[in-house]
């Protein structure tokens, strides 16, 4: 990169920590200081989520070190992964800790700067696009739409034991918030859905999967509220997904401009078929 991009940018500094976000998945959307930090980093920590193309963006040299947690699969323990931070920045290392999406957007950053605090560590936070915003845009899916919505709900689908958060107020979400945005859902589904219907929702409503967003291999699922369990199944599509519940999804259609660049046709809103249960790759 061009020299002049950094100039003016703070530099990685040795027994520090930088927590930055990758975004969901195109090397091209992360930041200039996250480029720069991968640039100058002695260390870098990355997630399961961090598309490998960012990790080549490393300088040559840089140590890479796996931190990943999947569902289901044998994971590092998230105090594990914090107080390595520690340790690799107090023997004097340049650490990049690099996360898919935003570190502080269900990404746990929050964790990690605390344990860097409670060491005495210092370190600079990197937002990244993060995947409810970034990824349903690669699949043409707006999270806010002015003659759709005005406001619009994150939550997560899981809590640190994996399963799907008492905490969330099932109704008032259903009942407040025209468009939902889900990470880390997919695997619950049927009872997110069911929750969701019990509060009132449409099971005619449109929901859509975006796999894998932002990459090559990104994958779209459209469908409705009442049939998502079913079609997600049939699918074969896995994690990682985003997922939005919404009218925002029907524009779908119009507004896939990766699709087109691929040669899709996209449709006015006034000529839009109503399909559901289709998945087609992005």
């Amino acid at each position: 990169m061009n020299d002049t991009a950094f100039s003016t940018l703070p530099a990685l500094e040795p027994g520090s920590v930088w927590l930055v976000g990758a975004g969901p998945g195109d090397p091209g959307l992360l930041t200039l200081l996250a480029a720069k930090g991968l640039a100058e980093a002695d260390v870098i920590v990355h997630d399961a989520l961090v598309n490998e193309d960012c990790l080549k963006l490393a300088r040559p040299g840089a140590m890479l070190e796996y931190a990943g947690k999947r569902g289901g699969k044998p994971s590092a323990k998230q105090r594990d992964i914090s107080l390595r931070l520690v340790e690799l920045a107090r023997s004097g290392k340049r650490v990049l800790r690099l996360k898919g999406g935003d570190p502080f957007v269900f990404g746990r950053g929050g964790e990690e700067a605390l344990m860097l605090v409670q060491h005495g560590i210092p370190f600079r936070i990197v937002p990244g696009i993060t995947a409810g915003i970034g990824g349903l845009a690669y699949a043409g899916i707006p999270v806010t739409h002015r003659d759709v919505n005005h406001a619009v709900t994150f939550l997560t689908g899981h809590d640190s034991s994996g399963v799907v958060p008492d905490a969330i107020d099932w109704e008032a979400i259903g009942k407040g918030s025209p468009v939902i945005v889900m990470y880390m859902a997919m695997k619950h589904i049927a009872q997110i859905s069911a929750n969701l219907i019990a509060a009132g929702r449409s099971a005619d409503e449109a929901i859509a999967f975006v796999c894998n967003a932002a990459t090559p291999s990104q994958q779209v699922l459209e469908t409705t509220l009442g049939r998502a369990a079913a079609d997600v199944e049939a699918s074969g599509l896995e994690p990682p997904a985003i997922v939005v519940v919404g009218e925002v999804v029907k524009l779908r259609p119009s507004l896939d401009w990766l699709g087109a660049l691929s040669g899709r046709t996209l449709v006015p809103p006034t000529e839009r078929p109503g399909e559901s249960g289709r998945k087609v790759p992005a």
